[in-house]
């Protein structure tokens, strides 16, 4: 084997990338035709390594060390200082090993949440159309190695350095160089791991991977970077509000202990701890946990989220858009029929129809032609046809052309819809006329018609026929629509087929308007309220080029609605870009894949339909979070603030609060794998109802903790026992807490549905820990009677579980009403 030069450092790039071609085929041993063997793939797999850049994060004793900074973590440690100073060293103990305890439980679900990040990533891959063996095929990109041969096009990121030595391509290499110009490569050409190819095709021979290319790059659709999500964002200010009454009432609290000469370094620890309670000590590991455990859910559904902020997003679309190709229709395009033109015959038009394709691109249209002029047997003359160039579709020509030297002599062909090759052709308006009759006739029936053309290099060519073609409607489309309505979505269909044929395909699944979109960018033009009156009435457009979709989203947004865009090509990123849920389908390209938010990995609808479901799930998660934290800090701190206006006495100690605070904080995080019935109708960011509720609980359970404080006051003789107050104060809170997380997290009545396996151990944990710490009698937590315990029990569970509970399923009633 000969040792394969490979790039430490810039000037052994520059080195490489002046070897002549031929000279650079035969350092890699490889043929251009034929592509390395798996047995060199092996070897070099071996030698160079995967292609790849190997990320350097930061070291596990660093990560834990940073969970002890933070406001949450500062006024904890600010507690052990003062218990220091005070000589209350179990305080001390306690507060420090809970400390360690919270860092602990937030740096394995982080990881946790980091390993499916992770298993998203291997799951986006980048791949590449390579040749080996003598066979095109499509692998991981990480698998490609120095002298692989591999075929890029429009939409692709370059997944390694090469050489172009066959087509023409124009690269934006702005992310890795930062000029905005595109560069145009041709034969000899350098292309650059990492910058995207916008126009052209080309095969390349790979000359660098991993970290030996020019810039030490690699591609990555998966950003691992967690955005601020717009619940945090609502929640966020819910904290601050809550954080500042509570702040008012313990500065009144302060005032009223300072007039009753009450030691200051005696309520000062208890303090802070009442403002941790405002604190959302969870909220950022339940948040991640529960947004990552909803992105692991969904590739199960084959649906990879490539931003974890889309499992949100998604649970507030109301419209979505997609193309008819992939999601609507099977995506297996074959010939129905070949329609030949005055002087060609049908072998004629299956033969330059395959010409002007090209398989090693594996497009559908290509692949049904080529396949269909095989199994003709129309390719198989001898000596077998060279292409001599060949131009790729656009959406600007929509047509592809090539030229062929066939039988000792060159030939152009082309292929496309048929008022481009018309316009090819030169045809006068008559036989434009004539052509377009004869593709409405099969547009009726459902088809698709491809003309195709052919003559000499320098004259014009002529048409030889029409080709149809056939997607048919996927079987589960229609129960997917419905399915979809049902959630509160409004599926509009785009596609660029003309109006017969997407008319056709829509009625099969229950679509019923469809318009062409030149309605709407007319309306568009004149107003945009117009433009969202006319696409909010509409079921689908048709005549659809890419960048219209942009169109499409911005008339739907204007007239409020949160919209989701389905799409697979270079040019319909912006779409992707501008929907609040950009989704790509299973043969998207990797620009499309890089813009969108969600990366569908099989055809059709379902793996939409999941999204729409596991979003809601998502949000009702969030939601419960937000209506316990808001319901327990009203709790904890109104209680206690009040009871001491009204006692003189501070009914519960800091060391009780504070493995109070840290307890609840397993369920809090449960939460996040909570089962849940998500929504049949599209969510809201407006959470006025859900914090009224909770503040309405909040006080409920504030009123029950007085009527369970008179009771030990006065029956249990609790007034002359500080310290077994403090016990009996603890057990109530923790009892009122847990049982009431178990009452909201339902909205109707709470037996309506099991909590889900995580949650019920973290709820008998809760339950545990007030049982068996005052039956205990341990340091801090003197003995309480077992009939006291019970009494607390049972009155805790009765109100929280039925009472509120109660009050909770009416007050979600009248709202659905509304």
């Amino acid at each position: 084997m000969v040792q394969i030069p490979v790039a430490k450092n810039v000037s052994t790039v520059a080195d490489l990338g002046t070897v002549p071609l031929e000279e650079l085929f035969r350092i890699l041993e490889v043929a251009p035709t034929a592509g390395l063997t798996q047995a060199q793939v092996d070897a070099r797999l071996r030698e160079h390594g995967y292609n790849e850049v190997v990320e350097r994060s930061a070291h596990p004793v660093l990560v834990f060390l940073a969970k002890f900074s933070g406001l949450s973590a500062w006024m904890l440690e600010a507690i052990i200082l003062l218990s220091w100073v005070l000589h209350r060293y179990l305080d001390l103990v306690v507060v420090a090993g809970l400390l360690v305890v919270n860092a602990v439980v937030s740096l394995v679900q982080e990881r946790r949440a980091a390993g499916v990040v992770e298993h998203l990533r291997q799951r986006l891959a980048v791949n590449a159309r390579v040749l080996r063996d003598g066979t095109w095929g499509v692998v991981a990109a990480r698998h490609l190695v120095p002298g692989d041969v591999v075929r890029v096009r429009a939409g692709d990121f370059v997944p390694a350095d090469a050489r172009v030595f066959d087509g023409a391509v124009s690269v934006d290499e702005s992310v890795l160089t930062g000029e905005s110009m595109e560069a145009e490569k041709e034969t000899g050409g350098r292309l650059y791991s990492g910058s995207v190819v916008r126009r052209g095709e080309a095969s390349v021979l790979v000359t660098a991977t991993g970290d030996r290319t020019y810039f030490g790059r690699t591609t990555e659709l998966v950003q691992l970077a967690r955005p601020r999500l717009h619940i945090e964002q609502v929640v966020a200010r819910v904290v601050r509000w809550l954080f500042a009454i509570v702040a008012v009432l313990l500065a009144t609290v302060l005032v009223v202990a300072i007039a009753r000469h009450v030691g200051m370094l005696e309520i000062l620890p208890l303090m802070l701890v009442l403002l941790l309670s405002a604190v959302p000590v969870a909220l950022p590991v339940m948040f991640t946990v529960s947004t990552s455990l909803g992105a692991l859910e969904l590739a199960r559904e084959h649906v990879l989220v490539t931003r974890l902020s889309a499992a949100e997003d998604a649970a507030v679309m109301d419209v979505l858009c997609v193309d008819k190709t992939g999601t609507i229709t099977m995506n297996r395009l074959a010939v129905g029929a070949v329609i030949p033109l005055e002087g060609a015959a049908v072998d004629d038009v299956l033969r330059y129809g395959a010409l002007a394709s090209e398989e090693a691109n594996q497009d559908p249209i290509d692949l049904a032609i080529v396949t269909a002029a095989r199994e003709a047997g129309v390719l198989a003359r001898q000596p077998p046809p060279s292409v001599v160039s060949f131009t790729p579709f656009a959406p600007e020509t929509r047509r592809t052309e090539a030229v062929v030297r066939l039988e000792g002599r060159a030939i152009r062909v082309v292929k496309g819809a048929v008022e481009a090759v018309a316009q090819a052709c030169h045809l006068d308006a008559a036989a434009v006329d004539a052509l377009k009759q004869r593709s409405a006739e099969t547009a009726s029936e459902g088809f698709r018609t491809l003309a195709v053309a052919g003559g000499p290099v320098e004259g014009t060519p002529r048409p030889l026929g029409l080709v149809t073609l056939y997607d048919p409607a996927r079987p589960d489309a229609r129960t997917l629509v419905t399915a979809l309505r049902d959630l509160g979505v409004a599926v509009k269909m785009l596609t660029g087929d003309a109006l017969p044929i997407a008319s056709e395909i829509a009625h099969s699944v229950g679509l019923a308007t469809v318009r062409r979109v030149a309605e709407l960018k007319q309306a568009f033009g004149e107003t945009q309220a117009a433009a969202a009156e006319l696409v909010h009435g509409t079921d689908g457009f048709a005549e659809v080029y890419p960048e219209d979709k942009y169109v499409v989203v911005k008339s739907l947004q204007t007239a409020g609605h949160v919209v989701g865009m389905t799409g697979d090509g270079v040019n319909d990123a912006p779409a992707l870009r501008q929907a609040e849920v950009g989704i790509a389908v299973s043969n998207a390209t990797d620009v499309a894949k890089g813009a969108a938010s969600v990366v569908l990995t099989e055809e059709g609808l379902p793996g939409i339909v999941a999204l729409v479901r596991q979003s809601r799930a998502v949000y009702q998660r969030v939601l419960t979070w937000i209506i316990n934290k808001i319901s327990r800090t009203i709790l904890k701190a109104g209680f206690v603030a009040l009871a001491f206006l009204l006692t003189g006495r501070f009914v519960v100690s800091a060391l009780a609060m504070i493995v109070l605070v840290f307890t609840s904080d397993f369920a809090k995080i449960s939460l996040a794998t909570d089962r849940v019935q998500w929504s049949q109708h599209p969510e809201t960011w407006d959470i006025t109802r859900p914090v009224r509720l909770a503040i309405l609980i909040g006080l409920l359970l504030v009123l029950e903790a007085f009527g369970l404080l008179a009771v030990g006051w006065h029956k249990f003789g609790l007034a002359a026992n500080a310290e077994a107050l403090s016990t009996f104060t603890f057990q109530m809170l923790l009892y009122f807490g847990t049982f009431s997380i178990l009452s909201v997290r339902e909205r109707r009545h709470f037996w309506m549905s099991r909590p889900s396996r995580t949650l019920l151990v973290a709820a008998a944990f809760e339950v545990a820990v007030a049982t068996l710490l005052p039956m205990l009698g341990i340091p801090g937590f003197p003995r309480l009677a077992w009939s006291q315990t019970l009494f607390v029990f049972v009155y805790a569970a009765t109100f929280a579980l039925f009472v509120n509970d109660l009050v909770k399923a009416a007050w979600m009633r009248t709202r659905r009403t509304r």
